[in-house]
């Protein structure tokens, strides 16, 4: 049986990804959420998380000895180098656990939602990109509304992360999530038949 067709959900924080990505999942399709898998490899007791800590120290760990994840986050958005040392200690780890769950599907194609797939240089593991894209400011008031940011704060986060032209430019598909949810959903309807067609091919075909 053929490799399933890997599909790269990527976009800027509160572009609409896991709108996206849960509208797939309606259409049966199988969804593999690298934030999840990025909570599960920092669980008490795993490796990566005794290499977090013993790069930042314990004060980011909650009382329950569990990752306090706005503390970290606060320590590596106000410095690149901090979170690059932060990312070569969980990319390697999200990526294995990624690859292990991409071996277990047997769907004709898959969808990974990854954040930062520019940032993490991994635009050749995927067979083609597809990019949820919205206007800056309207990431800006939905971290403000949804995270409770501040306007300073979200636009710390938002510089922190690849631009929009960086991952316009990797896209094979653009989602333009600036309508209403059942144009969303139409759209994932018609990239859902789209990739269908393109798992059949033979794999030398797909991209």
């Amino acid at each position: 049986m053929a490799a399933p067709l890997r599909i790269g959900l990527t976009g800027g924080i509160a572009s609409g990804k896991t709108t996206v990505a849960d509208a797939f999942a309606r259409l049966g399709v199988p969804v593999i959420d690298t934030d999840q898998l990025a909570r599960e490899v920092v669980e008490p007791g795993r490796p990566a998380l005794a290499a977090v800590v013993a790069e930042f120290g314990p004060g980011i760990l909650g009382a329950d000895g569990r990752l306090d994840r706005r503390q970290l986050r606060a320590v590596v958005f106000a410095d690149a180098d901090r979170r690059r040392r932060l990312e070569a200690i969980l990319h390697p780890a999200i990526r294995a656990a990624t690859a292990a769950a991409i071996d277990a599907v047997t769907a004709p194609y898959v969808v990974v939602a990854i954040p930062l797939l520019v940032e993490s240089g991994q635009r050749a593991a995927y067979d083609r990109v597809l990019v949820v894209d919205c206007a800056a400011e309207t990431q800006l008031s939905r971290l403000i509304e949804r995270d409770r940011e501040t306007a300073a704060g979200a636009r710390a986060i938002l510089a922190a992360q690849a631009t929009r032209e960086a991952r316009l430019a990797i896209a094979d598909d653009v989602l333009e999530n600036t309508g209403s949810l059942a144009e969303l959903e139409k759209t994932v309807r018609q990239l859902h038949e789209r990739y269908l067609a393109i798992a059949a091919r033979p794999e030398s075909g797909r991209r």
